[in-house]
């Protein structure tokens, strides 16, 4: 019971731990010194926010389906005790990563910073290898059943 009472306090420490520092920090940081390339629209650079809020909003869909319905929090360290198959998981494996990685190259638009924008490809190749050698055999092993019927089921990004 005393697990449980935390769970808000875990998932709130393992949200600015990894994507809080992942899809936050680190691109501010990238791009505070950098020349700026000009992916401008007649000056439009708000164009990054028609990626970011839309990746956003799809990152705490995710997160807060991991809280609700798994009762875990995104950290490896913390997964879901359900395996995650509802929601915005029935049209890809991986929408949490899919919405970290647009917040990040939402933030090279808005930076204009081609840096952030290969950070972002960096951290899209990491969660893919990821993904592959770790999670899946994971879940495989976890989840056996639900498992193989979910991903014949279900796209691991959505799109492919």
């Amino acid at each position: 019971m005393a697990s449980s009472k935390l769970l808000p306090l875990r998932a709130a420490f393992a949200i600015l731990a990894l994507p809080g520092v992942v899809a936050g920090v680190i691109p501010w940081w990238i791009q505070r010194g950098t020349e700026r390339w000009p992916l401008e629209v007649g000056g439009f650079t708000w164009l990054g926010l028609l990626v970011f809020l839309p990746a956003f909003i799809l990152f705490s869909w995710t997160v807060r389906d991991f809280f609700v319905k798994g009762q875990g929090t995104l950290a490896p360290w913390d997964p879901p005790k359900a395996l995650m198959a509802e929601g915005v998981y029935g049209w890809s494996r991986n929408p949490m990563y899919v919405g970290v990685v647009g917040m990040i190259w939402g933030q090279g638009v808005w930076f204009r910073s081609g840096e952030v924008l290969a950070y972002g490809a960096l951290i899209a190749v990491i969660f893919h290898l990821r993904v592959l050698l770790g999670e899946e055999p994971w879940l495989a092993k976890t989840f056996p059943e639900p498992w193989a019927a979910y991903k014949q089921k279900v796209k691991r990004w959505g799109l492919f």
